[in-house]
């Protein structure tokens, strides 16, 4: 009986292996092109058997490159030569041999070259470079006048905005960040003049634009690849390496444009595989199962972090609403992590070995973000309790626990109840950011939306959140109504 016992235990642990086997995430960066690439290989993996979850539009080069040392993701798209300047840190160009070899150290495989070669490039409006006669990098030095705004990305890039100047010789004053989605916008509406691309944008034809050739040489080349953890198994590497050679720059900048007019990363993938236009299906219209989706994902993300605020922000505001140095401690650590950029603090927790991509540390950063308003009201609301109340209640006896529990906090009710408002409100608007690191919700839309300049599915995110915030607001003057006695609100209310 031990030994079948033993057997059967063997046979479902094998099982389980061979499942998790099958099971693998694919990520791709805050652009449609990424997500085009990401998108062919799942359904590449998935003709091969595999059960292919494709994260979307999860943020820059730093976010998934650190989920894929993490083993948060398996596979992701890249360049090469984002894999040499940036990732690698490596001064000078490197052959494929190089950069897999140097890959290898952190547990990551480079595939085939995809076909195409998608490099960085200064863009401007053509016929304002007609007019001035620019065709070159070069060119520039005399056109310092020009406005110039890059993607924030390309800014501090190794290959970026600053070496490139200091080769170029270029001196712009005032050079500031600009999503990239958005620069496309404000260059056609000329508030700017130039701005950085990648070389297969469809925007470059469809706003008819001129790429400034790189006459010094300076952009190294950035031949599409997949890169992936090696510990995936040996049919997912060859089903990615079957893709190589079979993208050209043509085919790409396609998919790209039926991308744009369609705002379908599916419907454009399909390109890949269609033996002829007409068996690409017609892209379908699923706003509202994806609104209603998304809102869902939102109401998770939010309820969860709001709830976990709650159970720790106000036993933290009762300590705080104690003078001293302990309080001054906790006011003074929940109002600086308010003032941390919420991209910087999601990339510093993604870096967190146990949370990376994880939908706990959309969380924990909203979370966080929840704190000070339930922390600061909770205590002032304490403190603001008069003198001749709390003699009173100890003239009576009561513990210092029954004050707290039967006087003092049904006291500070409304008060505390006003920072539970502002904190939801606040974690409504917040956790759009959760669709950067990949966790869905109503910032997917807006994301998307902003990486490709359109304004519709920006408004498909924007919207709703919108509407949740008023609506969480309604909630919870109702809830006013409802917990707080007559009599201490028309107190209140006089006082005020």
């Amino acid at each position: 009986m031990k030994r079948v016992t033993l057997l059967l235990f063997s046979l479902l642990l094998a099982c389980q292996v061979l499942a998790q086997s099958k099971e693998l995430t694919i990520a791709s960066k805050k652009f449609p092109e990424s997500s085009i690439l990401g998108e062919i290989a799942k359904r590449a993996l998935e003709a091969k058997g595999f059960d292919v979850v494709h994260r979307q539009e999860i943020g820059a080069t730093s976010i998934v490159w650190q989920a894929l040392k993490s083993g948060d993701i398996d596979i992701y798209p890249e360049y090469t030569g984002t894999v040499s300047e940036e990732i690698l840190k490596h001064a000078g160009p490197m052959t494929d041999q190089e950069i897999s070899d140097a890959l290898k150290e952190y547990g990551v495989g480079m595939s085939k070259q995809l076909g195409f070669d998608d490099t960085y490039a200064l863009v401007m409006r053509k016929e304002q470079a007609d007019q001035l006669g620019i065709k070159t990098i070069s060119d520039l030095k005399t056109h310092s006048d020009l406005k110039i705004e890059l993607s924030h990305e390309f800014l501090k890039r190794k290959d970026g905005w600053e070496p490139l100047s200091a080769k170029y010789g270029l001196n712009f004053p005032n050079v500031t960040g600009i999503d990239h989605g958005i620069a496309y916008t404000a260059l056609t509406s000329k508030a700017l003049d130039i701005t950085d691309a990648y070389s297969t944008d469809a925007q470059i034809g469809q706003f008819n634009l001129t790429v400034l050739k790189d006459d010094l040489g300076f952009f190294p080349k950035y031949r599409a690849v997949y890169l992936y953890r090696t510990s995936i198994p040996k049919e997912a590497v060859d089903a990615l390496n079957s893709i190589g050679g079979t993208i050209d720059e043509g085919h790409m900048i396609a998919m790209n444009v039926d991308e744009a007019k369609t705002k379908d990363v599916e419907h454009a993938a399909g390109l890949y595989f269609a033996k002829s236009p007409g068996d690409v299906r017609a892209p379908a219209n699923r706003m509202w199962p994806n609104i209603g989706k998304w809102t869902l994902q939102h109401l998770e993300l939010v309820g969860a972090s709001l709830l976990l605020a709650i159970l720790v922000g106000l036993p933290l505001g009762i300590v705080a609403s104690r003078r001293g140095l302990l309080s001054q401690f906790i006011l003074g650590f929940t109002g600086m992590v308010q003032t941390i950029p919420s991209l910087a603090l999601l990339t510093l927790l993604v870096a967190v070995p146990f949370l990376g991509l994880s939908p706990y540390t959309a969380i924990l950063a909203l979370f966080l973000y929840s704190l000070l308003p339930i922390v600061r009201n909770t205590a002032v609301g304490i403190q603001s309790i008069p003198i001749s109340i709390r003699e009173s209640a100890e003239a009576l006896g009561l513990e210092p626990g029954a004050r707290l529990v039967k006087i003092y906090l049904p006291m500070a009710s409304r008060t505390i109840l006003a920072g539970i408002k502002t904190s939801c409100v606040i974690n409504i608007g917040t956790a759009t950011l959760a669709a950067l690191i990949g966790q869905g919700g109503l910032g997917d839309p807006i994301v998307a939306g902003l990486a490709v300049n359109d304004m519709p599915t920006v408004l498909q995110g924007a919207i709703p959140a919108a509407v949740l915030a008023l609506l969480a607001g309604w909630a919870f003057d109702l809830l006013d109504l409802i917990l707080i006695p007559k009599g201490l609100r028309l107190q209140l209310d006089s006082a005020g």
